[in-house]
This record gives structure tokens, sequence and C-alpha cells, in this order.
């Protein structure tokens, strides 16, 4: 059995490795799925954010010159979908089904965990993408890349403080392996890398932060209500909240 990494750059290599193999479909090669690996990927979450919003981005800006850019948007998001294998949309459909379904929190916990798609989980999932088209197609042109990129980016960034200040509160699943890797320092590097994003690619800049923030206090605080921390499919859903809140803030300011 492999010792594992010994210097600093192989296990943050290795780290980042398995944040793009977590999140995506790309095809690396094999990653040590150790905990401890995994607990370190969440800092190189909004990277991977990037690498999604660029592939976004650049399949809208290269559709926009032949369709209308709705069919661009809609290019884009299907090839972001592609990228992640709708790991992040799985995660809200789960949630609205166990929080929409379930009355004890143990019920609650218990449907999220099922595999099958319950009528919240689908009302969730098409009501999301449905905003998420319309919102992007509302844009101008000109500013849809940079909004697939902020979206991408911000939406996987609020997964870190969620991890942070929430208890998880299952004993084993996706999101298990996060718990504790996010120290204060990992925090302040991706919170530092996201919000350079930010202010390069937006004017609006303390307009979304804020919009986050709230989103994230409102969300933590609405799980903590109902099933007394977070889960796995509770941080999917919050990236796809925090995606939509970074598209409702640009679209309005566009306006």
């Amino acid at each position: 059995m492999s010792s594992g990494p010994t210097s600093l750059w192989q296990r943050e290599w290795q780290a980042c490795h398995c944040a793009v193999t977590f999140l995506t479909r790309i095809p690396l090669p094999a990653c040590q799925w150790q905990d401890a690996a995994l607990a370190r990927s969440s800092m190189y979450f909004p990277l991977v954010g990037l690498l999604v919003g660029g592939l976004g981005a650049l399949v809208f800006n290269l559709a926009v010159p032949l369709w209308d850019s709705r069919i661009a948007v809609l290019l884009a998001m299907a090839a972001m979908l592609l990228l992640t294998g709708g790991f992040h949309e799985d995660g809200l459909a789960d949630t609205a089904d166990g929080l929409g379904g379930g009355w004890s929190v143990e019920d609650k916990l218990r449907i999220m965990k099922d595999s099958r798609l319950g009528t919240y989980g689908a009302l969730a999932l098409v009501m999301a993408l449905l905003l998420k088209f319309s919102l992007l197609s509302a844009l101008p042109a000109d500013a849809v890349a940079a909004a697939l990129i902020l979206g991408q980016v911000l939406g996987r960034w609020a997964a870190l403080p969620l991890i942070a200040f929430t208890p998880y509160v299952r004993g084993d699943g996706t999101g298990k392996p996060l718990v504790g890797g996010v120290t204060g320092k990992r925090l302040a590097l991706a919170t530092g890398f996201s919000l350079l994003v930010l202010l390069v690619l937006a004017d609006a800049f303390f307009t979304v932060l804020l919009s986050l923030a709230l989103l994230i206090i409102l969300w933590r605080w609405h799980c903590r209500r109902q099933i007394g921390g977070i889960t796995g499919d509770t941080l999917g859903a919050g990236n796809q909240l925090a995606e939509l809140a970074v598209y409702l803030v640009l679209t309005a300011l566009a306006r």
C-alpha cells in the first residue's frame, strides 16, 4: 500500500487532483481516495469552478456568433452539465425531496439518501434550470461569459464556509471526508482566490458579495433548523442556490 505523498507540493497536487475528480467527470488518472486528501481538496473547489465556468464561457462564445444567444446559453449549460455529471443538481433535487417530503429529521435524511427522484426534487430541478436559462438569456451577450464563470466559482466557494461552520449530520456520505479540511488558512486562500475572480469579472463586487453572504447565512440557518446541520446533498443545494444568487444579482444590475 502506498505511504502517500510526502512533500507539501505532492499533498497539494493530490488534493487538487481529488477536487477535479470529485466534482467533475474529467478522466484524470486514478486518484488515491484518502480521506485526508479529499478533506484538503475543498480549497480547490473554486478553481474547479473556474474550469467548469471557463468551459461554459468558451462554448457560449463559440456558439453565439452562429445562433441566437438563448441557444448559446443552452449549449453552455449542457456543456457544464456534461462536465460535472449534474453533481450539484442531484444534491439540490435530493435536498428538495428530503426537506419537502419528510416530517422528522430521520425521515428527511432517509429520503435524501434515496436515489429515486420525487415530486419536490423534480420541481426544484426544473425550476432551477429554467431560472438559470432565463437569467443568463436576459443578460447582454457580452456579459454572459463572465456570469457563467462567476456563478461556477462562487457557487463552489459557498460550500467552504458551510463546511467550516456547520455540523455534518451524517455518519457517512460523500461530504463526510470534507469535514475538518476547511481550516482557517485554507478557507482564507480559497476566499481570496474567489474574491479576486469576482473583482476582475464584476463591477458589482460588494453587491454580489453581500448577497452571497446573506444566502449562506440563511441556508445554514435553514439546514440547522430542518436537520441539525449539513449533508453532502445540502452542500450541493447550497452550490446551486449560490449560483442562482449570482445570476439574479448580475441580471438585476444589468437592467
